[in-house]
């Protein structure tokens, strides 16, 4: 059974879910997600969890992304981008140096309000289901974390800038808020992930090549093992005791980790392996109740061997 991460370059013209089921059928596997959806139009990594590795969907969405976005200004849209009912401004375009100040002004974050055309729930309704309905409600604005814009490109009324920022972050609401305070008016006509996490585009594949790769029995080149999915957390190498109360969701006591200690941090999430190195569970720092000693709290499991 496949069980790992594919990075996965999504094309234009595909929603995410679209990919999910397409990839159901060449990877023959029905226990498929992904971490992060992508809007049809946009293209680049969409991280593809496979078997186990689906476990791990809620940590991944929390991960930083990195975007390469195309804008027009002089426009409004409905939609915030190019391909819903847009509206020329008509005000003056700026110079290219005010359109590169408006663009990193936004460095550090800011409180950014999500558009309608979104997933977003209000009282148990996708936002979108109401804006195809032409009903607007209204929404809090939420903190974005916005770190290393900067503008590539100028000329004309079109340009293309790259960030990393938070979970949560509409790029489309960007571009608005970037024709805001330029006084022109601004949509987002294109969109590139280049990193969701650690996975980047330059590992990223299609369907052609999955298909062929597929065809050789040759797909394990592509799946990222779960050892490197959580390689940015601290790891505990567990003895057998330990791996054998983890895996029953018992707390994991210092003495039944090969380090005879633990990270101090009360409340870290930890990557716990098993004897034969690979990855059994996540668990979470913290202090028994009785006695006040330092223990792992199982948070999730992963481990594919053998139970001892």
């Amino acid at each position: 059974m496949l069980n790992g991460v594919i990075v996965f370059n999504k094309p234009a013209d595909f929603t995410s879910h679209d990919v999910i089921a397409k990839l159901r059928g060449i990877l023959k596997t029905r226990k498929i997600g992904h971490a992060g959806t992508l809007d049809p139009m946009a293209e680049g990594v969409l991280v593809v969890l496979v078997g186990a590795a689906t476990k791990a969907s809620d940590y991944l969405l929390a991960t930083d992304k990195v975007y390469r976005a195309g804008f027009r200004l002089g426009l409004i849209s409905d939609t915030l981008d190019i391909w819903g009912k847009t509206e020329e401004t008509g005000a003056p375009l700026p110079s290219a140096d005010d359109v590169g100040r408006a663009v990193t002004s936004f460095e550090g974050g800011y409180e950014q309000l999500p558009p309608m055309y979104s997933a977003i729930q209000k009282d148990g309704v996708r936002l979108y289901d109401l804006a195809r309905k032409g009903v607007e409600v209204e929404r809090e604005r939420r903190f974005v974390k916005v770190e290393d814009i900067k503008l590539l490109s100028f000329e004309g009324d079109r340009g293309e800038f790259e960030l990393k920022c938070s979970k949560g972050t509409y790029i489309r609401s960007l571009c608005h808020d970037i024709g805001e305070k330029l006084g022109c008016g601004a949509v987002m006509d294109s969109l590139v992930r280049l990193r969701s996490g650690s996975f980047g585009i330059e590992e990223a594949v299609g369907f052609e090549e999955l298909e062929r790769l597929r065809d050789e029995d040759r797909l394990e080149e592509v799946l990222i093992p779960m050892e490197r999915v959580f390689d940015h957390l601290p790891s505990v190498h567990l003895t057998a005791e330990g791996l054998k109360r983890g895996l029953n969701g018992a707390y994991i006591s210092p003495e039944m980790t090969a380090e005879g200690e633990l990270p101090h941090e009360e409340g870290t999430l930890c990557a716990l392996y098993a004897p034969d190195g690979k990855l059994a569970i996540l668990a979470r720092t913290g202090r028994l109740t009785v006695g006040g000693g330092e223990a792992l709290f199982y948070e999730k499991t992963f481990y594919q061997g053998d139970r001892p």
